[in-house]
């Protein structure tokens, strides 16, 4: 699915989202915090939300920016060939984000790829579902993670776990950058 299409359909799915939780966009605005301007782009698919903005959408809704991504993205049974793994991108931050195993009723986890430009920061100020389970293995370059009070700094080859909790941060080495796969484990 090329970047055009995948915006479109990620478009319909938050405005079918904002219309089964009974908000105006004027409601959404003010509990996301999102200007009414921004939100009506994005549902029109005029821009393409960035990785903040997916986040607070989802901290309203009540589902991880995996879930609503998956709810966007076609996807096989069992088996996920290369070609269907969706690759979303957030331009702004320099952040990509391929999902490799999305979320399912049948399973407990999902598996993500994410790769940092060098020097990318990308702050979140709540996760969409307090607690998460996340496993992240850094396979090259360099990634500072903050969750809550606690900042990790991480070198290619390292793992982390945690939950995630409160405002978090991912911050890029500045010349190499960070790519990495993360697991996310609901309840």
């Amino acid at each position: 699915m090329d970047n055009q299409d995948y915006r479109q359909k990620l478009a319909i799915r938050l405005a079918t989202l904002r219309v089964q939780h009974n908000r105006t966009l004027e409601e959404l605005s003010s509990v996301s915090g999102i200007s009414r301007a921004t939100l009506s782009r994005i549902e029109r698919g005029e821009v393409s939300p960035t990785a903040e903005t997916l986040n607070q959408l989802c901290t309203v809704y009540g589902i991880t920016m995996s879930r609503l991504l998956a709810e966007v993205e076609q996807t096989a049974d069992n088996l996920f060939t290369v070609e269907e793994q969706p690759l979303w991108r957030d331009e702004r931050n320099g952040f990509e984000r391929r999902m490799l195993i999305p979320p399912s009723n049948q399973f407990r986890c999902e598996f993500i790829e994410g790769k940092l430009r060098p020097g990318a920061y990308i702050e979140y100020q709540n996760p969409p579902v307090q607690g998460l389970e996340q496993y992240l293995w850094l396979s090259a370059g360099g990634l500072t993670i903050t969750v809550d009070t606690e900042t990790w700094t991480l070198k290619k080859g390292d793992t982390l776990r945690f939950h995630l909790s409160g405002t978090s941060s991912f911050s890029a080495h500045k010349s190499l950058g960070a790519h990495y796969l993360l697991v996310v484990c609901k309840s």
